[in-house]
């Protein structure tokens, strides 16, 4: 009869360190996503697109590299970007090199819609995470996640 190999279970530090980590970035996440929504009629993760796209050179960028860059699956960015294309904040534009590829690029409705948005969206994450931490604190946590995930927490 073979013994079932059981987990270590976390520790009541490492358990409250986790556990922390997830319900901070839950009600963040959900906070910063609802002003969004009541102020501009946009998803955080709407936002989140415009925003690469308007960050990024020329104002595209291929739909897998923006789908990895916002963390969707290349079916839940086409949905989310045919949502937008319907909006005016963004089109979609035929990739030369590779007839399957696509760019997605940011319109001037789209800039405007960022611009308004983006203001609203720094508040949040300042009022909402920043706020609570002292300057010395953000630096830990920003070495933290670059150790964790190295390119993490770039600020570019």
């Amino acid at each position: 009869m073979t013994e079932s190999i059981l987990p270590t279970l976390l520790t009541p530090r490492e358990l409250r360190a986790w556990r922390g980590m997830l319900r901070v970035h839950q009600t963040l996440v959900r906070a910063l996503d609802a002003e969004l929504e009541r102020e501009h009629g946009l998803s955080l993760t709407s936002y989140e697109v415009l925003l690469f796209l308007g960050d990024s050179e020329g104002g595209r960028l291929r739909m897998h590299d923006l789908a990895t860059q916002v963390l969707l699956s290349r079916s839940g960015l086409t949905r989310l970007a045919d949502r937008l294309e319907r909006d005016r904040l963004i089109e979609r534009q035929a990739c030369d090199s590779d007839a399957r590829g696509s760019f997605a690029v940011i319109t001037g409705e789209g800039r405007g819609k960022l611009a308004a948005a983006r203001a609203t969206h720094l508040d949040g994450v300042r009022r909402h995470f920043l706020s609570h931490l002292s300057r010395q604190e953000q630096d830990m946590l920003g070495d933290t996640w670059e150790r964790i995930l190295p390119g993490s927490a770039q600020s570019s």
